[in-house]
């Protein structure tokens, strides 16, 4: 039966006492979470030699490791791309190149067959040169002629990363630049000479999550501890640290900065510099997402039901309203909705990615998760919004965008369509094609249904179906279904080359569910799945799970799971709830012991999500799923893959090593597998990415397919 589990103090190491104490007493596995400890490292040792036995062992692992690696190293790849001054930047790697280089080219060059690119950094010679294991996390370059960048640099691939000053006319690191020790920074140019940094100033001014809340402002040629205050939050704040924004019109002149101060995971007070220097307090709601300034009016997205000035606004609408109103001190202008209202959606719409430009603004509205696009502009009696053509039945995403030019890249995919990217001029609203990638798998023997299933209180969940086209219906086609259902993160239609050739091909099926917890149907889809809600989203899973059987396309048998990060939560609960829905799962950079994750960096600043274990109220629901403590030694789960990286500050790597402990403790056959190099992200080497892909799809292929 769907629906909430019930407790079961019975289980072996549940424990008697929710309280931290009670969870860290009844926890056998602690010293896994030492990410380099003695018993860890053996752990780690034992559990690879395992799991690479079983998985690069199998016949189909050299061909799926060949496969993935054409893909993820090609050079026909679409070369991403941001504007770089009068140019266009592009970091890439490929198997010359496995850290990258970061380069530049014309848009005329761009335009044409083979692009010619000027070098700019070659990480893979910098690190080298170094002896570090750098990876290229970006550049953020001061506007308008963007010749000077700060370069951020991981060790390793972990979210941390070291900052410094690069001169694009000279191709080389300023001497006597901006230089910020590796940490988990929040940057932004205010001019040439100064930078508003959020960062590390030393004990006491880090949160508990371990993000930087105060601001300071750092001028050139000055150690980081002369810096000046300009903003602070507290330091019982939660989320992902404050962060100053600077917003700029086409010219590069300053046009407003804010500070914005998360209160936890989702809400957060925005604050503005005032022309005497002190920041002041925007009312604003806190569940907001700012988009940009325009004509002196914010941009912003209000995350719940709002009203202000007399005036409601609907949650996932974007609005445009006068920085001068917003503070407490403000001007007598007279607000109106309709003509502050850009955007307000529709029951199955939503509000996805957003630019704003100067006399205009671009955004993507998702319809029942697919993309449109849309440009708004101001009238006398409101905004007039205008629809650019873009395929159906597609991902629609906005990349880089430039005041300055009035143009943004717009990208389309679909499951069984590779991406294009396209440059669309504001004022014209046409799109222009620049680049269609080629296929990699032969997509003409499958098709793309979208289907619902209903969940346990009635609700309609969304799902695409990935199918061969000959499927026998007879419940035999191996399937592999995908969710994550957390942080209002949406999953439309998406072209995933390296699934396409290693199982699509290979006679499989993919399934994507829209479960509630995301944010296909704006902010009030994610919320429904908060806190003590979560049992929702796993829920939606289940009956996409059960749906999936009734229409025959799958069975328990032939259907397997894939999620990671939070999808890690989903799928571990997803096992321990239901493990006779499912044959497989691969749970990748999980979060899954749910009762310590605020232990684990940087846990604490995902409360507003889960909620804070150390509140017994909380630590009662989230102890009704939490997937650790959930295991039992009688109930039959099917041989699962676990895998993680050693080297990930974001989601600790001790969630994953526990969760395999505990299996193999209490008899449950298992593997697992954990990289030692690459973090949170993967992106750190196409080679390994390769391997990566391999292990995950023998391993969906041994226990689906054979």
């Amino acid at each position: 039966m769907l629906g909430s589990p019930v407790i079961v103090p019975g289980a072996p190491h549940f424990p008697r006492d929710l309280s931290p104490e009670g969870v860290k007493a009844a926890d056998d596995h602690l010293a896994l979470e030492e990410v380099d400890g003695a018993e860890a490292r053996a752990f780690v040792a034992a559990s690879n030699e395992k799991a690479l036995t079983a998985l690069t062992g199998d016949r189909r692992y050299e061909p799926f490791r060949q496969q993935a690696e054409a893909i993820l190293t090609a050079t026909d790849r679409i070369p991403g791309v941001s504007f770089l001054g009068e140019g266009l930047g592009n970091f890439w790697q490929d198997a010359a190149n496995p850290k990258g280089v970061w380069r530049r080219t014309t848009l005329a060059s761009y335009r044409t067959a083979q692009p010619q690119w000027e070098t700019l950094l070659d990480i893979d010679a910098l690190a080298k040169a170094e002896g570090k294991d750098w990876v290229f996390k970006g550049a953020n370059c001061l506007a308008p002629d963007e010749t000077r960048c700060l370069i951020n640099l991981s060790n390793g691939g972990m979210d941390a990363v070291t900052v410094r000053e690069f001169d694009l006319t000279t191709k080389t690191f300023v001497d006597g630049g901006f230089v910020i020790p590796e940490g988990k920074h929040r940057i932004s140019w205010l001019d040439r000479d100064t930078l508003l940094i959020a960062t590390d100033f030393g004990p006491g001014s880090l949160t508990e999550s371990g993000y930087p809340y105060i601001v300071k402002s750092l001028t050139r040629g000055h150690p980081l501890e002369h810096a000046t205050e300009v903003y602070r939050g507290q330091q019982g704040d939660g989320g992902y640290g404050v962060s100053p924004m600077v917003f700029r019109d086409k010219a590069g002149a300053v046009e407003a900065v804010l500070f914005s101060r998360p209160l936890d995971t989702f809400r957060s007070e925005i604050w503005a510099l005032g022309a005497d220097g002190k920041p002041y307090r925007l009312n604003l709601p806190e569940r907001v997402g700012v988009q940009g300034v325009l004509g002196g009016k914010l941009v912003f997205s209000p995350e719940q039901a709002w009203s202000f000035d007399g005036q409601d606004y609907a949650a996932g609408s974007l609005v445009a309203l006068p920085l001068g109103v917003l503070g407490d001190v403000r001007q007598s202008i007279r607000i109106d909705a309709k003509s502050a209202t850009i955007f307000a959606p529709g029951p199955r719409q939503s509000l996805q990615n957003v630019r704003v430009f100067e006399d205009s603004i671009v955004a993507v509205i998702a319809d029942n998760v697919v993309g449109t696009l849309q440009r708004f502009a101001p009238t006398a009696e409101g905004w007039t919004a205008t629809e650019l053509a873009v395929p159906a039945n597609s991902a629609v995403g906005l990349g880089d965008s430039s005041k300055a030019k009035g143009q943004v890249f717009v990208s389309t995919q679909g499951f069984l369509t590779p991406p294009t990217l396209s440059l669309a001029d504001v004022s014209t609203a046409a799109l222009t094609e620049l680049k269609s990638a080629p296929a990699k798998f032969d997509a003409s023997t499958h098709v793309v249904e979208q289907f619902e299933a209903t969940s346990t209180d009635g609700t309609k969940i969304p799902y695409f179906v990935t199918r061969p086209k000959n499927l026998a219906m007879d419940g035999t086609g191996p399937t592999i279904l995908f969710g994550y259902g957390g942080f209002q993160a949406s999953f439309p239609p998406a072209y995933k080359p390296e699934m396409g050739k290693l199982w699509l091909e290979n006679g499989g099926a993919f399934v994507q569910a829209n479960i509630r917890g995301g944010g296909e149907f704006g902010p009030q889809w994610h919320q429904a799945a908060l806190r003590e809600n979560r049992q929702r989203a796993f829920d939606d899973f289940a009956a996409v799970a059960r749906d999936l059987e009734q229409r025959r396309i799958t069975s328990p048998r032939h259907l397997g799971i894939y999620g990671r990060s939070n999808g890690g939560v989903l799928t571990s609960v997803s096992i321990t709830q239901h493990p006779e829905l499912f044959n497989a799962a691969v749970i990748e950079s999980p979060l899954i012991d749910m009762l310590r994750y605020q232990e684990l960096p940087a846990g604490a600043s995902w409360m507003g999500e889960y909620g804070d274990p150390r509140i017994p109220g909380d630590a009662e629901f989230i102890a009704r799923y939490s997937a650790y403590q959930q295991l039992r030694p009688e109930v039959k789960y099917p041989r699962v893959y676990i895998t993680t990286n050693t080297r990930d500050d974001r989601v600790h790597p001790g969630h994953a090593r526990k969760f395999a402990a505990r299996l193999g403790d209490q008899g449950h056959d298992h593997l697992y597998f954990e990289d030692t190099a690459g973090g949170h992200s993967n992106d750190a080497d196409p080679v390994a990415n390769a391997r990566r892909w391999a292990r995950h799809y023998v391993y969906l292929s041994q226990q689906l397919m054979d």
